[in-house]
């Protein structure tokens, strides 16, 4: 029996041709796995089937599609979430949260179907090589991992007559605007004229985040232990409520990046995303993080963020620091109970509100009403001995300094 690859499908050009292309030139059987992360397969006027289909005309032996919606929403979005994860402060690692979730289907099928490789349609200049290599040599160091894109040096135009030859079924020109990924956390676009930095993204890159809705609103969003669970009083899964706050936020024309990315690679990449629901979840939830966290808690926290979203962009989701961390932020999340309420209007998503039962925020301790119960004779000693340090180092350091310049001697 020939060797068999697992390749990761999503039934672009790419993957495509990839199933001839390893058929051609490693001999081997292929099985194709698409896996349904949120990124609507309907959105190009084909559902699974179609796509199931595709990879079994390209030569595939098998054609799998796995919904992994709710896995993602749970396993992935949700750790993100409590990470308040934003790549260099601004990107919230859409594409790098749904790498690892293929990654986890793809050692899993080939596990089942006794394969000896895994395979990606990724090139040699992206992130995306990196999650599926690194996430499957975590999971399984002994299989192989095969990219034809990085080898096979076909231009978009050999690749569709590459296609045509063996008779592959593709809806795609030889024209191609924009190269899209999408989940359910959001949506990355980049290529066409968004590769010069100068250029303004044209309207119709933005699907996510069309503005139709005019007139002003509020959401509230409840938590429970630091995971969304309600939207306005209604409980949803992390599935549907992400689904739902994409919607509602989208609607609005808020949730919208445009920036320069610093890749992996070490290639500056100029980069495209709406991700209305994540950017408006992060919002609230870092929001409730500050009623309800202790000082030193907080601080720490977001001092660990960073590196976290560091290590899931870099691909490793499967690592050792990476579980530690997901460890210390499940247990910084106890007491991140209650609700947060974002206002929305056209371009604009804020908070403007929230509350917990078990919130830090003390009335009585913050107010300057008569209703104040702060001891204020306790401030005079504790600022002098807050301060006694630098006062004992100026006194004994920095004065006797102060004074004219020692005369110097003659000659």
């Amino acid at each position: 029996m020939a060797q068999r690859v697992v390749l990761a499908y999503s039934g672009g050009l790419d993957t495509s041709i990839a199933v001839r292309w390893l058929m051609e030139n490693h001999g081997v059987e292929v099985i194709a796995v698409a896996v349904d992360v949120g990124q609507a397969a309907d959105s190009k006027n084909e559902d699974w089937d179609a796509i199931r289909k595709r990879a079994l005309a390209a030569g595939a032996i098998e054609a799998t599609v796995i919904d992994a919606r709710a896995e993602m929403a749970e396993d992935f979005c949700m750790p993100a979430l409590l990470a308040n994860a934003k790549y260099e402060g601004k990107y919230p690692l859409v594409s790098a949260l749904s790498r690892p979730v293929i990654v986890r289907h793809l050692v899993a099928e080939a596990r089942r179907h006794g394969a000896s490789a895994v395979a990606h349609g990724c090139t040699g200049k992206g992130n995306d090589q990196v999650r599926f290599e690194v996430g499957t040599r975590a999971l399984a160091p002994d299989l192989e991992v095969i990219a034809p894109a990085r080898v096979w040096g076909l231009t978009r135009e050999d690749s569709i007559e590459y296609a045509a030859k063996w008779d592959i079924p593709l809806s795609v020109t030889k024209e191609k605007l924009y190269s899209i990924d999408e989940n359910l956390w959001g949506r990355a676009i980049e290529c066409g004229v968004i590769e010069d930095p100068w250029n303004q993204p044209p309207a119709d890159v933005y699907t996510m985040t069309r503005p139709t809705a005019v007139e002003p609103t509020e959401v509230v969003i409840g938590f429970e232990s630091g995971i969304p669970v309600s939207v306005d009083g209604r409980q949803l899964s992390p599935e549907l409520l992400i689904a739902e706050v994409n919607r509602v936020v989208g609607s609005y024309g808020w949730g919208r990046l445009d920036m320069v990315e610093s890749r992996r690679v070490g290639i500056k990449s100029r980069e495209t995303y709406e991700c209305p629901g994540a950017l408006a979840l992060l919002l609230a939830h870092a929001d409730l993080e500050d009623l309800t966290l202790e000082r030193d808690l907080l601080h720490e926290k977001a001092r660990l963020e960073p590196r976290w979203s560091e290590l899931v962009y870099d691909g490793l989701w499967f690592s050792p620091l990476k579980q530690a961390l997901d460890a210390f932020f499940v247990e910084s999340q106890r007491h991140v109970t209650g609700e947060v309420r974002l206002h929305l209007e056209p371009g604009q998503c804020f908070v403007v509100g929230r509350r917990s039962p078990i919130g830090l925020y003390d009335h009585g301790l913050a107010t300057y009403d008569a209703t104040d119960t702060f001891r204020h004779q306790d401030a005079e000693g504790f600022v002098r001995l807050w301060g006694l340090g630098v006062a004992t180092w100026s006194a004994k350091q920095v004065a006797p300094t102060r004074g004219d310049a020692p005369q110097g001697g003659g000659d």
